[in-house]
């Protein structure tokens, strides 16, 4: 069995071996990719030209999660090959594409800021309390999935878009693209059961009454996906808390969703805990948001963190994180 380093340098040896005869004037690049909260070890090919080609990428450290399973090298690197060969033919093509249109298809989603500083610094982005909201393009959306690619600073450019563009666009498709959605847990559960094929009575039997101002409500969005930035739209935040009669807490519990509740229901500092036990059990390193707890204020219709922090940044970055969220108040 290779070590992961091993395993590396194998890949880099060997995958061409594997592609079909149209690639193999291509050469293969090995380089570190940063995603979300990690850096991946990325393989991506480039023509002979300029070395500019936009090519795939896949991540040599998902290849050796199928080793470590499989323990058969050449089935990794097949199974790499029509990975790669597939992407290739799927992808749009960027020669081609109207730049104006693409527009209408950026979204914004929100990363922890000090866990992502060096993935920051080569993309726009706005700092909103210890979170940055960075920017997506969308290139398809259907009920396979979603495809969509990070916004660097060279796209920014292709794009002829300033950080401030990209955010007013933002703001907009995303609201239309992935509409945003609060539901109380109990139907994020009886909807579970459901399509588990259990029939509602069933499900209804199981879902014990719980009173609004006790209950758990998840934001998100109706894909389910990169939603934790729904927290964002202030016109959800103010129907619920005004529904509860309460301000709000807002629990980050990954990428893709919140979880809002009464103040009522607990101390901040003791949720803020609860949050961070279960980052670290629980979600997985790229999932993860971060380990604080915001409060809105539903007479203030402001949010901001709950608890008190020794992390002096964010203290001059609360004027800034305001401003973006009057902007989000005014649609």
């Amino acid at each position: 069995m290779m070590n992961y380093e091993i395993f590396k340098e194998v890949v880099a040896e060997k995958f061409m071996d594997y592609l079909p005869e149209q690639y193999q004037g291509m050469k293969l690049r090995v380089e570190p990719f940063n995603k979300v909260n990690k850096v991946l070890d990325g393989i991506t090919l480039v023509g002979d030209g300029d070395g500019r080609s936009v090519s795939p990428t896949l991540y040599i450290n998902d290849m050796y999660e199928h080793y470590l399973d499989t323990e058969n090298l050449q089935e990794v690197l097949q199974s790499a090959a029509r990975r790669m060969d597939m992407a290739f033919k799927e992808m749009p093509d960027v020669g081609n594409i109207d730049f104006d249109s693409a527009k209408d298809n950026i979204v914004f989603q929100v990363i922890n800021t000090l866990q992502n500083e060096d993935m920051l610094k080569d993309m726009p982005h706005r700092e909103f309390q210890d979170l940055s909201i960075i920017y997506r393009w969308v290139v398809k959306v259907d009920e396979k999935g979603i495809q969509s690619s990070v916004i660097r600073n060279s796209l920014a450019e292709r794009l002829g878009m300033n950080e401030e563009q990209l955010f007013k666009c933002a703001v907009e498709n995303t609201r239309r693209i992935f509409p945003p959605t609060v539901k109380s847990m109990n139907d994020v559960i009886r909807e579970m059961f459901i399509s588990d094929g259990m029939p509602a009575e069933v499900a209804d039997m199981m879902i014990g009454e719980v009173p609004e101002d006790k209950m758990m409500w998840v934001i998100s969005n109706d894909r389910g996906i990169n939603g934790a930035g729904s927290m964002l739209y202030e016109d959800n935040l103010h129907k619920l808390a005004s529904q509860l009669e309460s301000d709000l807490y807002i629990l980050p519990s990954s990428v893709h969703e919140c979880i809002a509740v009464s103040t009522g229901v607990g101390d901040p500092y003791e949720l803020a805990e609860m949050v961070s036990e279960i980052n670290m059990g629980q979600v997985a390193l790229e999932d993860r948001l971060s380990n604080q707890v915001y409060h809105y204020d539903k007479d203030a219709r402001r949010l901001t963190l709950a608890t008190d922090t020794p992390n002096k940044r964010l203290d001059g970055m609360v004027a800034e994180a305001q401003l973006i969220y009057d902007s989000g108040k005014s649609r």
